[in-house]
């Protein structure tokens, strides 16, 4: 009767401590406007996108979707960008993988603590290069999609 009990114990303990980590698990909703006046400095193009995304907390993976059109040419390449503010450039965190790079783009990535962290707190923009504007023609800032 004894073991029952502390068995019966153990199950309901690790039974609340799935609970309490699936409770903290989530999917996240992202988005970014893509223009070209976000750029740094702005750039002179008609290009436009948008971006939307979900980061599965439990999992760390980012799945996103990116429509553009309007570029002063063909993109050759694309990437995540962070940790920066707004005015603000930063290194590739996460870059686009297919090829050639048309719209829509689709993709995962699974990000590690400390990205998802700055991705969270709004450090993170999405950017897409042509050879027309190397540093980037279309740019936007990914935030919470609240």
């Amino acid at each position: 009767m004894n073991m029952n009990r502390r068995f019966r114990g153990a199950v309901i303990a690790s039974a609340l401590a799935f609970a309490s980590i699936a409770a903290q698990a989530a999917t996240i909703a992202l988005k970014a406007t893509l223009n070209a006046a976000s750029e740094v400095p702005p750039k002179n193009s008609s290009g436009t996108g948008v971006l939307t995304a979900t980061l599965d907390t439990a999992t760390n993976e980012l799945t996103y979707h990116v429509t553009f059109d309007g570029l002063t040419g063909a993109a050759v390449a694309a990437h995540f960008h962070g940790p920066a503010a707004p005015g603000a450039n930063a290194g590739p965190q996460v870059a686009v993988k297919t090829s050639p790079i048309v719209s829509p783009i689709d993709g995962t990535a699974t990000l590690t603590p400390e990205q998802e962290k700055d991705l969270l707190a709004g450090k993170w923009y999405f950017n897409i290069h042509t050879a027309a504007n190397a540093g980037g023609e279309i740019r936007g800032q990914v935030m919470q999609d609240k």
